[in-house]
C-alpha cells in the first residue's frame, strides 16, 4: 500500500479536488502538507486523509522534509511526494532527492521552472521560441530592446499564469515596466520578444520519457491581451480533432521540448503560439497540471475524471489513454467596472440559446470580490461533438452575458 504526501499552500478548492483524487486510488494512504490547519479541510475529505502537517513556509525544502519525516510513522512510510502548485516544483524535487524518493530530480525541475534556463535549452536544441535575455539591470534590458526591437514582454523568470507580465511597445513603456520590476542581481527580469499570433496550450502525459498521450486547446484571445483589456472575457476551446496534420509541427516540437528538458513521468502543460506566418513558437512549459479549468475541460471531452487519471499517473506511473468524444469550451465571466459584483446580465438569453450545451458552470455571486485575473469571477463549460459548434457557442455566450461591478 503506497503512502503519498501531497503538498499545497492552501486547502483551496482545486487543492482539495486533487487530494480527493489521490485519496480515491485503491490502497493508498494520503498525507497532506499545507499552510492551513487540518480543521479547514472539508470534513468528508478529512476522513480520507491519514496524516496532515502544517508548515509556515511551504516553499522551504527544510520544512517540507521535516513534515514528510514527521508524518512517515503515521503513514507507515513515504513513497511519493508531489504537488501541483507551480512554485513548489523545485522545493519538492529537492526534498525527494534528500529523502531518496522517486520523481522528477531538482535539475530537471529547474529546467521547467526557470523560464530563461528553459528557453536557453530549447534554443540550444533548435526548438522554436522567442529571443530572450535575463536582465539584472536596466542597461541590459535597454540593450536587448535595441537589438530585438519592440514590442517586448517582461516577466519574472519563475512566473506562472501571466502574473506580473508586461507588454511594452516603446522606450517609454520599457522604462515604466523597469520601474515596477526593478531588476537587480537578486531580482532579475525575463525579457522576450513579443510573439504575434494565436496562443494555445499543449498537454502531454509522459511515461519513462515517452509521450503516451496529448491534448491541446485554443485561447481566445491570448491571456496577455485579456490582462491588458479589462473588458475582454476570455475563452478556451479544446477541439475534438487534435491529430490532424495541421498540428504535426507543434506535436514534434512539444515532444522534443519535453525530451530535451528532461521530462520522465508526469503531466506537462506547454503554451505555444501559431505565428502569423504559420510557424510555431513555444512560449513556456510547466511540469504540472494546467490551470484555468483545463483539467475539467479534458475530463468532459473524454467522459473521464482526468484528475484521478493524473493522480494514478503520479502514484503508479500508469495511464490509460482515453477516447476523445467531444469538443469542449470554457467561457470566463469577467466583471466590468469597479467594485464588487452587482448583477449578471443576459443569463436568461444565454440559457435559452445555449443551455443544452452547458455541462458545468460557476456563476459569479452578488457581492463577490473580483479576482483581478483573466479567469474572471466565474465560468461556463460547454460541449458538443462538433468543434465549430463549441467555438461559436463560447463566443456567443460572452456576448450575451455581462457581469456588472459597482
Amino acid at each position: 500500500m503506497p503512502s503519498v504526501v501531497f503538498a499545497a499552500p492552501l486547502l483551496s478548492e482545486n487543492a482539495s479536488r486533487m487530494i480527493a483524487a489521490v485519496a480515491s486510488l485503491p490502497d493508498v494512504r494520503v498525507g497532506v502538507i499545507t499552510h492551513d490547519p487540518f480543521e479547514r479541510m472539508d470534513p468528508a475529505l478529512r476522513e480520507r486523509v491519514a496524516a496532515h502537517w502544517r508548515v509556515d513556509d511551504i516553499l522551504s525544502p527544510d520544512q517540507l522534509a521535516h513534515a514528510a519525516e514527521c508524518m512517515a510513522p503515521r503513514l507507515g512510510s513515504v513513497d511519493r511526494l508531489f504537488g501541483a502548485y507551480e512554485q513548489l516544483q523545485v522545493p519538492l524535487a529537492e526534498v525527494r532527492e534528500r529523502l531518496g524518493l522517486p520523481g522528477m530530480p531538482a535539475d530537471v525541475a529547474r529546467n521547467f521552472r526557470d523560464k530563461d534556463r528553459m528557453k536557453t535549452i530549447l534554443a540550444r536544441h533548435g526548438l522554436p521560441c522567442a529571443r530572450h535575455c535575463l536582465a539584472c539591470d536596466d542597461a541590459t534590458a535597454v540593450a536587448f530592446a535595441d537589438e530585438v526591437g519592440f514590442p517586448l514582454v517582461l516577466k519574472p523568470p519563475a512566473g506562472a499564469g501571466a502574473l506580473h507580465t508586461f507588454q511594452v511597445d516603446d522606450v517609454r513603456g520599457l522604462g515604466e515596466a523597469l520601474r515596477v520590476c526593478a531588476p537587480a542581481s537578486g531580482n532579475p527580469v525575463q525579457i522576450e520578444e513579443f510573439v504575434a499570433g494565436d496562443e494555445h496550450s499543449f498537454e502531454t502525459v509522459s511515461i519513462d520519457g515517452q509521450a503516451v498521450w496529448h491534448s491541446l486547446t485554443h485561447y481566445h484571445p491570448t491571456p496577455l491581451d485579456v490582462i491588458r483589456n479589462p473588458w475582454i472575457q476570455w475563452c478556451v476551446v479544446l477541439p475534438r480533432e487534435i491529430d490532424e496534420p495541421r498540428y504535426d509541427d507543434i506535436r514534434r516540437a512539444a515532444f522534443r521540448a519535453l525530451e530535451v528538458l528532461g521530462m520522465d513521468t508526469g503531466l506537462s502543460h506547454l503554451e505555444w503560439f501559431r505565428r502569423r506566418d504559420g510557424s510555431v513558437a513555444i512560449s513556456e512549459v510547466a511540469a504540472r497540471p494546467p490551470g484555468a479549468q483545463i483539467t475539467s475541460i479534458i475530463s468532459w471531452a473524454h467522459d473521464i475524471d482526468f484528475l484521478e487519471a493524473w493522480a494514478r499517473l503520479m502514484v503508479y506511473g500508469t495511464f490509460a489513454p482515453p477516447t476523445r468524444r467531444y469538443a469542449v469550451g470554457a467561457a470566463y465571466l469577467r466583471g466590468q467596472g469597479g467594485g464588487a459584483v452587482q448583477a449578471i446580465h443576459g443569463l436568461k438569453a444565454a440559457q435559452r440559446e445555449l443551455g443544452s450545451l452547458v455541462v458545468e458552470a460557476r456563476l459569479p455571486t452578488r457581492g463577490q470580490t473580483p479576482t483581478g485575473s483573466y479567469e474572471g469571477e466565474g465560468y461556463v463549460i460547454l460541449r458538443h461533438p462538433e468543434t465549430a459548434v463549441v467555438e461559436q457557442a463560447v463566443r456567443r455566450l460572452i456576448t450575451l452575458v455581462r457581469v456588472e461591478l459597482g
